[in-house]
């Protein structure tokens, strides 16, 4: 049976994006490693990961769109013989959909606890005056020509 998309109404155009970042966003189920997500200030945001054994060498970050991926693999030690093995040593996969305009600041390793900092520039908004023209016809409309469909609309000519 094919799945329905809840984005599928011929009213809601353009949404596909935001169709793809739900699917990935269910699709990350692993709870390993730990994490937590911590809101230092208004515009600043920290994710803290348990990496406990990974060397910074074996841990890669990586922003792609809005996507922040930290991959983790331990090098194979075939000389070191185990009779118990409770830490684990597997390579793992984290992912987070960063909304818009969010930045990573930085990264840092500290006593087994890999800290992305993540922060939101703060712009001030942007007020543009737009000009009023007096239009030359005295019912004060602006004529606008027909043009074919998708071509740019362009002022008649007086």
């Amino acid at each position: 049976m094919a799945r329905v998309s809840l984005f599928s109404s011929p009213l809601l155009l353009g949404f596909d994006r935001f169709e793809r970042t739900l699917d990935r966003i269910g699709r990350t189920g692993e709870g390993y490693p730990p994490y937590n997500i911590e809101q230092l200030s208004e515009n600043r945001l920290r994710i803290t990961l348990a990496v406990a054994g990974f060397a910074r060498e074996e841990l890669e970050i990586s922003l792609e769109a809005n996507q922040l991926t930290i991959r983790g693999k331990q090098a194979e030690q075939p000389e070191r013989i185990f009779l118990h093995r409770g830490i684990a040593a597997r390579q793992f996969q984290r992912s987070f959909v960063l909304a818009d305009g969010l930045e990573i600041a930085g990264a840092g390793l500290t006593n087994g606890l890999l800290e992305i900092d993540i922060v939101r520039p703060v712009s001030e908004p942007e007020i543009r005056k737009i000009p009023i023209r007096n239009a030359a016809d005295g019912d004060g409309r602006i004529k606008i020509a027909s043009s074919p469909a998708g071509a740019p609309r362009k002022e008649a000519s007086k």
